[in-house]
């Protein structure tokens, strides 16, 4: 409470005062929806589950009573069709927001993302623009399982003329999307639903910036570089990490995956001489395996001490029940393991980092996949 003494408020009101100060996850969603389309009075926003009374996790509360049902609206399930229609507008100089409540669905709008959207500013001589944010909800919770829980992040990076975007936090995702959504071409914003809920304290919406990684927690012995959710690991690792081995890591959430902001990560690494990558995708072809590539082949003598670690999942599908669950997704305990091997420091077998029970949500306020 002595924090807060300079505001002169009364005791009973800070709860509320920390509140109204706080932003989550989805809250910056839904107020970086709101401030685009105030701005860009033309700007559509529509996809599955718009309107439901869930509002995506409330990402789109109150977008249709603002704006109107021609503005914001709910369509038939056909991912092939809404994202045809979010090119046809957009090259009629409308911008649209194109929401998917999973990404596995949306991988039956491939050819039009593909072959049309990804292809169109440099077949026309970059004349034309397709300024389109394709909002795609990934991640694991509740036995999801194989078809609905995929992190096919490495898939879009592979893919020239688009742009990927996996911010951790609040704030960041609030700034990345409205950069995401005035970028003249098309960006996938990718949200990991164990993320809608976390909070921290709201920042007001500056210039819109270029996205860039950002340093979380800085350090001097290891870098770990990660991705979404494995960022909220990633911190838990280096918390329990220096509180019981005295290691200082350098936490880096890459926010935007393609393009890389490179530059970031070789000045951290320059510095500790160590480095994790942690990766929600799948271990083969990940960002994980590009970012070790680009940092090896930096030309830079003696970057690192030892080879870096990537972290990834395993090469098969996610599993539904509770017992495989368990086991299969990585998280802090893997990363601080990893880190303990590079730096050559014997794991003491009586600390241990305890995972959140049950292991298959978030916390309790999760309650449903949207």
């Amino acid at each position: 409470m002595q924090s807060h003494q300079n505001f002169l408020i009364p005791k009973r009101h800070i709860r509320e005062f920390m509140q109204n100060n706080e932003i989550s996850y989805s809250s910056s969603i839904n107020e970086a929806l709101k401030y685009s389309m105030k701005k860009d009075k033309n700007m559509i926003c529509y996809g599955l589950g718009v309107t439901d009374p869930k509002e995506i996790f409330s990402t789109t509360k109150d977008l249709v009573k603002i704006f109107g049902s021609k503005r914001v609206f709910d369509v038939p399930t056909s991912e092939n069709v809404l994202t045809g229609i979010s090119i046809g507008a957009a090259l009629n100089n409308v911008r649209s927001v194109v929401s998917h409540q999973r990404l596995d669905f949306f991988l039956l709008a491939m050819d039009q993302l593909v072959n049309s959207a990804a292809k169109w500013h440099y077949m026309f001589g970059s004349k034309a623009s397709v300024p389109i944010t394709i909002r795609l909800i990934i991640g694991r919770g509740w036995g999801q399982g194989p078809t609905h829980s995929q992190n096919l992040q490495s898939w879009f990076n592979h893919i020239p003329g688009l742009k990927v975007v996996m911010p951790t936090f609040a704030n960041d995702a609030r700034d990345a999307l409205i950069s995401s959504i005035f970028d003249p071409n098309p960006v996938l914003f990718l949200e990991h639903r164990w993320l809608h809920e976390n909070k921290e304290k709201k920042i007001k919406i500056g210039k819109i910036k270029k996205i860039k990684s950002k340093i979380c927690s800085k350090g001097k012995d290891i870098t770990i570089v990660s991705t979404s959710y494995l960022t909220i690991e990633a911190l838990r690792a280096a918390k329990f990490l220096k509180k019981n081995y005295n290691i200082s890591a350098e936490i880096i959430d890459l926010i935007s995956i393609k393009p890389l902001d490179l530059n970031t990560i070789l000045k951290s690494v320059k510095k500790t001489k160590n480095l994790i990558v942690a990766d929600t995708g799948f271990s083969t072809g990940s960002i994980a395996s590009d970012i070790i590539y680009e940092v090896m082949n930096s030309n830079k003598k003696s970057i690192v001490k030892s080879f870096p670690k990537k972290i990834a999942m395993p090469d098969v599908p996610e599993p539904t029940s509770y017992g495989l669950t368990k086991n299969f997704y990585v998280g802090a305990n893997k990363i601080t393991d990893e880190v303990l091997k590079i730096l050559n420091i014997k794991k003491n077998k009586e600390l241990i980092l305890k995972e959140p029970i049950p292991h298959d949500v978030p916390g309790n306020w999760f309650k449903g996949p949207f």
